[in-house]
């Protein structure tokens, strides 16, 4: 059982750099993801800081910089209707915002690690327009007109599908992600009516694109449509801490064709002790140790990370899985 995570703002701490000023230069970004595989070896390597802010920044929304060490943000709504998505056109990832800048790294990366899996961002649709209308106007679009709202997410595919023929014309992957979309978040009757059918679209086409089926990957309390995300054909799903983990490893038990990643707890993958540590990947192997094609996650690593935790704890779970384990 292997442990994965995402590197994104933590690769501009491993060069002494904010993530603000590495998200917006070329080299700084190479320098950051090329560094952080160096270190990690993690699979994929993704040519990104701030994925969610690509696409919406690229239809015009304006991304706010922060100090310190804080993550880029979309702070005000470009729209102020989810009716005003369907008159965007698809954005082209040849010129507009730092999409071209993202295929330009991502390709020096696959050209820097030829044996690395570097992939580009190609985030889901309502995660986009989350950050282009605001998530309180979009829930409440949803919510008073889910056939607008769906047909909105339908226009946004467009240049996802458009930015995933491009990374494959580079030799590159895509890794999809649609957190915004998860219960609490949105509701599990809306996520079926408004979402699923457009997802289920958005990662069929992708796939046909890439040649194999594409991964989508959402936190929230997923176990409550743990069946709708089986529809869409993700070959790989998050188990997120904050849903019932047990019940959602429990239910996939006997599809041991997904690979499915199990979260520990991010407050204590930051801030925690060793021995709180040791003790979250204890909670998580106890119930999923035995199952075929799964893993420990360490979700996406914190700016502040240190290194020497995440090596201390791979060399814990590879001593503990070599023989019988019993809980410490």
């Amino acid at each position: 059982m292997e442990l994965s995570f995402k590197v994104f703002e933590h690769a501009a701490a491993l060069i002494g750099r904010t993530p603000w000023d590495v998200s917006r230069d070329a080299d700084l970004l190479f320098e950051a993801q090329a560094e952080a595989f160096r270190l990690y070896r993690h699979q994929p390597l993704t040519a990104a800081i701030d994925h969610y802010n690509l696409a919406p920044e690229a239809y015009g929304a304006v991304v706010a910089r922060t100090d310190g060490h804080g993550v880029p943000a979309i702070t005000k709504p470009l729209l102020a209707t989810t009716d005003g998505l369907l008159g965007l056109r698809p954005f082209d990832a040849s010129r507009d915002g730092r999409i071209p800048m993202i295929l330009e790294v991502a390709s020096r990366l696959k050209r820097e690690f030829p044996e690395a899996e570097v992939a580009v961002p190609v985030d889901g649709p309502f995660s986009i327009a989350s950050a282009l209308v605001g998530f309180d106007r979009l829930l409440c679009d949803a919510v008073e007109g889910p056939d607008r709202v769906q047909s909105a997410l339908v226009h946004l595919i467009e240049g996802q599908v458009t930015l995933a023929d491009q990374a494959r014309v580079l030799g590159l992957e895509v890794a999809c992600a649609e957190s915004a979309a998860g219960p609490p978040l949105l509701s599990p009757g809306l996520f079926r009516r408004v979402e699923l059918p457009v997802l289920k679209t958005l990662l069929a086409r992708m796939g046909r694109i890439m040649g194999h089926p594409i991964a989508c990957l959402m936190g929230g309390d997923t176990v409550r449509i743990l069946d709708e995300l089986l529809e869409t054909g993700s070959p790989y799903l998050v188990c997120p801490h904050e849903t019932d983990q047990v019940a959602f490893v429990k239910k996939l038990w006997d599809r041991p064709e997904i690979r499915v990643r199990v979260n520990l707890h991010a407050g204590i993958i930051a801030r925690g002790s060793w021995d709180e540590l040791r003790a979250e990947a204890g909670r998580v192997l106890a119930f999923a140790r035995d199952r075929p094609n799964t893993m420990v996650g360490a979700g996406v690593l914190p700016y502040e990370m240190r290194p020497e935790a995440i090596f201390r704890l791979q060399d814990y779970l590879a001593s503990v899985l070599i023989g019988p384990w019993k809980p410490q």
